[in-house]
């Protein structure tokens, strides 16, 4: 297990960048702590594997370092690293057995028989394939071969981090769901530095003690879940986080004052200054309450059943507005849009302005 640091990174696949358009990854610096795990998340193009794979050593940053603890490993392969990675596709030796497959890293560095047929039998029942161990892995399905990847990357327990790039998208459904369990299980158990890569929001909130959203080559925000839904550090967070994402109102503001587009009145709750740029409220759906009375007026296009609640399709001032409402909740006759107090967030050019610090 090791802290991650990197370090004035960034990286270019052209061969003389000019611009910060050039870039894949833009340039960052973050720290990943010893034993934390992390889920890299972003749309498709977004750099997260370009980043895993500069941390892993399968590619050489253009510019900046990597640290493992104080080891500048920056030019170190990817052996001299000593950690495991489960890829998107599997990775499997058709002629061997399963078991053979699981234990193939650990009879390469010399361990002991017995501490290889223990550690390959938890593995094995951990991934749901005790009763495959004598089958070859040949003849097996994807999603089967899949789960012998991922249990022969987390077979070792010497490894400085595990990194995963996208590894579930061939399994099925419920397997996904007991793989991540088991994985948060083996991370709670042994306290290996885990970065996981995934576009799928729920794999990343689900796996990651922090989640990294990267947007266009750049980290815009490393959180919890919690703090990812509740105070998104960038737009695309508000959007891409949530489902729905966040509603964002083209706005004025002014101390603790919001006058939208249509000359209504908001009470921020707390001074925001005078932000320039383009200014944005930004307000999840389940943060959006509709009543009788004062508020916004809205009209509705339609009212989605999901089951646990319901999603009202609105519109703002011709713009698209979201509203989610629990199951038993009547939808007024005319109904008026407020939001609940303390749940707005003010964005300057997409990024989130803080409140000032004692201000109401």
């Amino acid at each position: 297990m090791v802290q991650i640091t990197l370090r004035n990174l960034a990286h270019s696949y052209r061969a003389n960048p000019q611009t910060e358009a050039d870039y894949a990854l833009k340039q960052m610096d973050h720290v990943w702590q010893d034993g934390g795990a992390y889920a890299l998340l972003g749309a498709s193009g977004c750099g997260k594997t370009t980043l895993l794979n500069i941390i892993s050593g399968l590619i050489k940053p253009s510019h900046g370092r990597v640290l493992f603890g104080d080891t500048d490993v920056t030019q170190a392969d990817t052996a001299a690293r000593n950690i495991a990675q489960v890829f998107q596709f599997p990775v499997v030796y058709d002629t061997m057995t399963v078991r053979d497959n699981l234990a193939f890293p650990l009879r390469n560095r010399g361990k002991d028989a017995a501490y290889v047929k223990a550690r390959v039998d938890q593995i094995a029942a951990m991934i749901g394939m005790e009763a495959m161990l004598a089958r070859k892995a040949r003849g097996l399905t994807a999603d089967a071969k899949q789960k012998i990847s991922l249990g022969r990357g987390m077979v070792r327990e010497d490894v400085n981090a595990i990194l995963f790039d996208e590894p579930l998208t061939v399994i099925d459904p419920q397997m996904k769901w007991e793989l991540r369990t088991q994985l948060k299980s083996l991370h709670r158990d042994f306290g290996h530095t885990m970065i996981y890569v995934t576009h799928d929001q729920i794999e990343a909130l689900t796996f990651a003690d922090k989640v990294v959203v990267m947007h266009e080559g750049r980290v815009v925000q490393m959180g919890t879940p919690e703090e990812l839904f509740e105070a998104p550090a960038h737009t695309f967070v508000g959007y891409f986080i949530g489902s729905p994402g966040m509603n964002f109102l083209d706005a004025t503001v002014s101390g603790r004052s919001a006058r939208l587009a249509g000359g209504h009145e908001i009470d921020l709750g707390a001074d925001h200054g005078a932000p320039s740029g383009r200014v944005q409220l930004g307000v999840r759906p389940e943060y959006a309450l509709l009543a009788d009375g004062e508020g916004l007026d809205l009209s509705i296009r339609r009212v989605e059943d999901v089951g646990r609640h319901r999603i009202v399709r609105a519109e703002i001032d011709a713009r698209p507005f979201d509203i989610v409402i629990p199951e038993g909740v009547e939808i007024p006759a005319q109904p008026r849009l407020t939001f609940a107090p303390g749940k707005i967030n003010v964005y300057a050019d997409d990024w989130r302005v803080a409140p000032n610090a004692g201000a109401a």
